[in-house]
């Protein structure tokens, strides 16, 4: 039988839902910087992965109530690099763009921040660095995601 590739996304985000349920692959110590930022601020989460992936991250955590509203990109009309996803989350928070911090890992995710205005702090994996033109977008480059403080942010301005 052969399968449209919306019927392969539907159960590829299915199966990673149910594995989610029983581990999240995060980023050592992320779910820390997250509740420690969040004591701080409102914070947004806007993710080029599917909504019921991010609820189900979320929920796997305990990370729900960090967040004050999560977007993914597919509720908007253009992906990542556009910078609709960041923009709406900023409006959901009641925030100008330009005071946000974005956190971002990837090329497009910092193009996509950094064309809605915001600070753009980039956590590269270390398999997948950023392409020369977006890290020249990014107020600062950190090595690991532990680096990300209150204190960091602060200086950011």
């Amino acid at each position: 039988m052969r399968r449209t590739a919306e019927q392969v996304a539907a159960e590829v985000v299915e199966e990673m839902t149910r594995r989610y349920t029983a581990h999240v692959p995060l980023i050592d110590g992320a779910d820390e910087v997250v509740r420690r930022l969040a004591g701080r601020w409102p914070l947004g989460l806007a993710s080029s992965s599917p909504t019921r992936l991010i609820a189900a991250a979320l929920a796997a955590t305990g990370l729900t109530d960090a967040f004050r509203t999560t977007l993914s990109t597919e509720e908007t009309e253009r992906g990542k690099p556009a910078p609709d996803v960041y923009l709406t989350v900023a409006r959901h928070l009641g925030v100008d763009p330009a005071r946000c911090v974005a956190v971002e890992d990837s090329s497009n995710g910092v193009r996509s921040a950094a064309a809605a205005r915001m600070t753009v702090v980039a956590v590269p994996h270390g398999s997948y660095p950023l392409d020369p033109d977006a890290e020249r977008l990014v107020a600062l480059v950190l090595g690991s995601i532990g680096e990300l403080t209150p204190e960091v942010v602060d200086r950011l301005g």
